[in-house]
């Protein structure tokens, strides 16, 4: 969990870390030298748009990365308890535990 202030991007390579995978979807914010080189050297496919300040843009699979928007309103409906999408939880073991409360909820309705 960071603060909120600071970019996702910056602990990518620790969550990306040991994982088994043969992609990796994300948005545009995750276009960095450090994202994608972790990504490569793990062995999986960067499906990543390119930033318009890139040089030479990536080929991105369209198909695959249309499905990333299932895991962004997953996401989107998870924030709409306001608990969880203004980190009330003091510690981050609280705020992990009703995410899972969340997310249980989400995937009952």
């Amino acid at each position: 969990m960071t603060p909120g202030q600071q970019a996702d991007c910056t602990v990518a390579a620790d969550l990306l870390a040991g994982l088994a995978v043969g992609a990796v979807l994300a948005d545009k914010a995750y276009d960095t030298n450090a994202v994608v080189a972790g990504i490569a050297q793990a062995g999986a496919s960067v499906v990543v748009p390119s930033k318009r300040s890139r040089r030479v843009e990536r080929a991105v699979d369209r198909n695959l990365y249309a499905d990333r928007n299932k895991v962004e309103r997953f996401f989107n409906r998870l924030k709409q308890y306001r608990r969880l999408a203004t980190r009330y939880e003091k510690t981050a073991v609280s705020f992990l535990a009703f995410a899972h409360c969340a997310a249980t909820l989400v995937w009952l309705i």
